[in-house]
């Protein structure tokens, strides 16, 4: 089984993503957790943790670690500078430890138009870190999957959505969805160095990431 190190597990999407590779028979979650408090969670999941603050040095999280799943956020109306300290320089720690312990892929969870961070008044500096995060991904010479869900809602998760490089539309997806489409986008050559845009729409998951994957 594959290890696979979660970090931002003890946020929204990250606890569905470890509940999901808890249940899998390929992948083996282990969260990144900050807080001696954290612990209790995913031991009673039976799910083993590791402490790490994005914010200081994290080399020592990704030994014996086969893939990470970068789901950790300052969240989206905290201050430009919390954002630029975990989205953006804590995930350039993560990347360049990973690439370092030549982890075999790199999950990231992004924001869709993070490219284009002038549209979005007081949330620039989020989607700024964001783009700055993916872009330093690019570069590391890491394997590599780069996610940028549309409005994040709590609704159930249909298993359908609509995905491409670039959508040029807005739209909501369930956490449920987005979970499921970071556990998928670990297998190998499955969206492999590529970034897309995901919102819920009329395709099953596994096939659309195909279809993305081919076209």
């Amino acid at each position: 089984m594959e290890k696979i190190l979660v970090a931002g597990a003890t946020g929204m999407t990250g606890k569905r993503v470890v509940e999901i590779l808890n249940r899998s028979q390929s992948f083996k979650p282990v969260a990144l957790i900050r807080k001696e408090e954290q612990q209790q969670l995913f031991d009673d999941m039976e799910v083993d943790w590791i402490m790490g603050d994005l914010e200081d040095d994290v080399s020592h999280t990704v030994k014996g670690i086969d893939k990470v799943i970068f789901a950790a956020g300052s969240g989206s109306h905290t201050g430009p500078e919390k954002t630029i300290a975990v989205d953006q320089e804590g995930a350039k720690k993560l990347v360049d430890a990973a690439s370092k312990a030549k982890v075999k892929k790199f999950i990231m969870l992004s924001s869709i138009n993070a490219d284009e961070p002038s549209q979005y008044g007081n949330l620039e500096h989020y989607m700024k870190a964001k783009a700055a995060a993916d872009e330093h991904l690019r570069q590391s010479g890491l394997i590599y999957s780069i996610i940028r869900p549309g409005i994040l809602t709590d609704d159930l998760g249909m298993g359908k959505v609509k995905l491409a490089p670039k959508l040029n539309e807005m739209g909501e997806i369930p956490r449920d969805d987005v979970a499921f489409l970071l556990v998928m986008a670990l297998a190998d050559p499955l969206v492999r160095n590529m970034t897309f845009e995901a919102i819920e729409g009329n395709e099953p998951i596994k096939s659309a990431m195909i279809d993305l994957g081919i076209s």
